[in-house]
């Protein structure tokens, strides 16, 4: 099969869809924090609990949508633990960070053996099924791509669309694009730089969650220890690609999907020889040529990584 043949089939769309989902709920979550000006790196460890926290709802008998409000409670737990630590006290946003993925792959790994002590093979759970919409299903190629997807997909845009209306539609928003720009203007406007970052984090942290919920509650069946596998990095590397913009964070979910899902193809259909390593390293690589590419001209927030000391000049 060609790259054109297989770019234009519907079932390859479909699934860079489907594996476009939780890092767009993680870029998402990702640009919320470095808008306000703090640097998340937990973002692996707390995709890890959303993981965890989501699986574990539904084995214990709850509902999936539960799963997914537990999820992102979980993940704004952790997201006040990072703004506590980094914007509270001005610890290294850095070095706290890591601790936080650290901490929360930990625990998610612990409390799964703790749960299931004598477990050969993960238990499985009933996940989202594929919406059936009549009248937009059967609709050619857009049917199937869009609304032949989990739940969790349309949640996943309507967040992306929410994001975009409150960071450039209302004073909210220009809040918080302000802490990440000028924290001494947003003082001086009577407003909390402390309070607007504290929530940033929280916000953006639990749509991480929710990210990691994703493929535990839609994506798979089951909960595998290390199964976000660097998204959490990749995310990281998104938000910077969209020049901390929510509409092309979109197109850099869809982008590295898309590279996933090609080296999938590729990887059944060669018969080269050619280590299957190789074909996983090759949505990287091209995710790098692209982050290069189009991020050369990105403007960062300027109060990024910069701690805020009320009353200081």
């Amino acid at each position: 099969m060609g790259v054109l043949e297989l770019l234009l089939e519907t079932g390859f769309w479909v699934a860079t869809v489907r594996m476009a989902t939780p890092l767009l709920f993680g870029t998402l979550g990702e640009l919320l924090c470095e808008r306000a000006g703090v640097l998340n790196l937990g973002i692996e460890g707390i995709m890890a609990a959303g993981c965890m926290g989501g699986w574990c709802w539904v084995y214990l008998g709850g509902s999936l949508w539960g799963a997914v409000a537990f999820a992102a409670a979980v993940g704004a737990a952790l997201g006040l633990l990072h703004a506590l630590l980094t914007v509270r006290l001005g610890l290294s946003q850095h070095v706290t960070g890591l601790g936080i993925t650290m901490l929360a792959s930990a625990l998610s790994s612990f409390a799964f053996r703790m749960l299931l002590p004598k477990a050969t093979t993960p238990p499985k759970i009933v996940p989202f099924a594929a919406m059936d919409i009549p009248g937009l299903t059967s609709v050619p190629f857009l049917g199937p791509v869009l609304f032949g997807q989990t739940p969790l997909t349309l949640l996943a845009l309507a967040a992306l669309a929410v994001t975009a209306w409150m960071l450039y539609r209302t004073p909210a928003g220009l809040a918080l694009r302000m802490t990440g720009e000028n924290p001494m203007a947003v003082e001086s406007q009577g407003l909390s730089v402390h309070a607007i970052r504290t929530a940033a984090v929280m916000a953006g942290s639990a749509l991480m969650a929710v990210g990691g919920a994703f493929l535990t509650l839609a994506a798979f069946d089951a909960y595998y220890i290390g199964m976000v596998n660097g998204r959490g990095w990749i995310c990281i590397a998104l938000v910077v690609f969209a020049s901390w913009r929510p509409g092309k964070a979109l197109l850099g979910a869809l982008l590295f999907a898309a590279f996933d899902a090609v080296q999938m193809r590729v990887q059944q259909q060669s018969g080269l020889g050619i280590p299957y390593q190789v074909y996983l390293m090759m949505p990287y690589v091209f995710s790098i040529v692209a982050l290069v590419v189009m991020s050369r001209r990105a403007a960062y927030p300027a109060a990024l990584l910069v701690p805020f000391r009320k009353g200081e000049r």
